[in-house]
């Protein structure tokens, strides 16, 4: 009684972590976390602008990649200030307040990113099994308010989550696993109960990737059978080759992310570089391959690249 007393009166701090048992190392580690920062700021930076400058990239597909690209630098931005923090100057200090603003930027993007990728498979799905309505179905008005959908759809599942935040108590050392607060990882620390939290944080989950991920996977079954009934060979590899950068991006999105949620609930005995390596994957790989991904697989944005930077023709003196 007397610890929680004690906890409720003070403020709860948390300890962020870089990587366990090589923090002589921490500067060295911060060079390639910059590079990819920098990668994925760039790459996505460009592809907004492509999208928003270039008339014939005003297209329902370009506008959800140009949302896709703004929830990556969202995701990037959100981590990087304690992670830079932490390897460059040890700042691992952290209040509960840094931590719930941290968190709403963090998951808000990645909840958004999930709805982004459903909204990128439905207009796979239109624009492959019912071609001739593509245009009347996806109209610039619909797809402003799909992007408002995403919005209120992360934040009805992420604030409810984060203000239960506040009933808790901390008294123990609040050594967190990361270089930025990640939910599950803040309510391990309390030493009160989390059933509420556990819960809340169980349905947001649920009422997110638990709907995103087999509507994505009924969306590509339907595709598949759509390709499948095409007569002609070219005609299918065309179809499907307008699909693997999007399958690529929720390949890289949700794989890292199911593993690091597997390893948080189960991972218990796991060396800790194991939650460092998972979780770093999960917030840098999506941001960094996703450009190189619609660049190299989308011919559209592809020339909209070389626009911006043409090859230079070498000058001839006289």
């Amino acid at each position: 009684i007397t610890m929680l007393s004690t906890a409720n009166s003070t403020p709860a701090t948390f300890f962020l972590t870089g990587v366990p048992g090589l923090e002589a190392f921490h500067i060295w580690f911060s060079i390639p976390f910059c590079f990819f920062c920098v990668i994925a700021l760039l790459g996505n930076s460009t592809i907004l602008y492509v999208v928003v400058t270039d008339s014939s990239l005003h297209e329902p597909m370009y506008y959800f990649l140009s949302m896709l690209s703004a929830t990556d630098v969202g995701i990037t931005l959100s981590s990087l200030p304690t992670t830079l923090g932490v390897l460059w100057f040890n700042a691992r200090i952290i209040s509960l307040d840094g931590c719930i603003v941290q968190m709403f930027f963090l998951h808000g993007f990645t909840l958004m990113e999930s709805s982004v990728l459903l909204a990128m498979a439905f207009d796979r799905f239109v624009a492959i099994c019912n071609p001739l309505r593509y245009a009347v179905i996806l109209t610039n008005s619909r797809i402003i308010k799909a992007g408002v959908m995403v919005c209120v759809r992360m934040l009805v599942n992420l604030v409810p989550l984060l203000l239960l935040l506040k009933r808790l108590s901390f008294c123990g050392p609040n050594v967190l696993s990361h270089s930025y607060c990640y939910h599950p990882d803040v309510i391990k620390c309390s030493c009160s109960s989390i059933r509420v939290n556990s819960i809340c944080g169980l349905v947001a989950l649920i009422l997110t990737s638990g709907i995103d991920i087999p509507c994505i996977f009924l969306s590509y079954m339907l595709i598949i059978k759509s390709i499948l009934s095409i007569a002609s060979p070219e005609e299918r590899q065309k179809a499907f080759g307008t699909c693997i950068s999007h399958i690529g991006a929720v390949a890289i999105f949700y794989i890292p992310w199911i593993i690091l949620a597997l390893v948080h609930r189960f991972g218990h005995n796991a060396p800790p570089y194991v939650h460092t390596l998972m979780s770093n994957l999960h917030f840098l790989f999506p941001p960094v391959l996703n450009p190189i991904i619609y660049s190299v697989k989308t011919k559209q944005i592809r020339k909209a690249f070389i626009k911006i930077f043409p090859k230079t023709k070498p000058v001839v003196k006289l």
